[in-house]
């Protein structure tokens, strides 16, 4: 073996190295990307927290009983997008058969309920037995959405911490691949002539 055929296995190292990297990295993103969720909590002051939210297109909303005293997620079928599907806890495909049949659907303390929003615009639900009390919601759902609130002014876009996660496990990858391939581009190599 020469000096040639050393360094030409470094480098088909750093291109195996660079490539796994790369692959690494791409697939983080998109894992960060995937799965989205925000939370909303339903509770015994008979409020939605928050009652106005704001997502991007795929996020899961969960609904979430952190209280005892048993709700509902219905949505106005009135007030949803047209070509939207139409949700309430309990499975039920229509405002009035969600209604009849309270308290099926029910959630009870510590349930949770979650629905996946695809279709932009905005999405009016409420809790069956506590519409009367004001216990009412909104989801918003548009390109860039994910601040939670629905008022004006501008909103700082949130990176959820599974991005940080693997921003900061991809990063650390890339540097163990770097210090390698220092490693081996400086002390690998020049091994002269082998004998038989």
């Amino acid at each position: 073996m020469t000096v040639g055929d050393s360094s030409v296995s470094r480098r088909a190292f750093l291109r195996s190295a660079t490539a796994v990297t790369t692959a690494t990295g791409a697939t983080g993103i998109a894992a960060a990307q995937e799965g989205q969720s925000k939370t909303v909590e339903m509770n015994d002051d008979l409020k939605f927290v928050p009652a106005d939210l704001t997502i991007a297109p795929g996020t899961t909303v969960v609904w979430e009983n952190v209280g005892s005293i048993a709700h509902s997620v219905t949505a106005y079928e009135d007030n949803i997008p047209e070509g939207a599907s139409y949700f309430a806890s309990g499975g039920f495909d229509a405002e009035q058969a969600a209604r009849s049949a309270y308290p099926d659907g029910s959630i009870e303390g510590g349930g949770t309920y979650e629905y996946t929003f695809d279709t932009e615009g905005t999405f009016d639900y409420f809790c069956i037995p506590h519409e009367s009390a004001g216990m009412t919601g909104t989801v918003s759902v548009q390109q860039g959405g994910g601040a939670e609130g629905g008022g004006g002014g501008e909103s700082v876009p949130q990176v959820p911490n599974s991005a940080k996660t693997l921003g900061v496990a991809t990063t650390g990858a890339m540097v163990l691949t770097l210090g390698l391939a220092y490693f081996f581009m400086k002390y690998g190599g020049d091994y002269g002539e082998f004998e038989e």
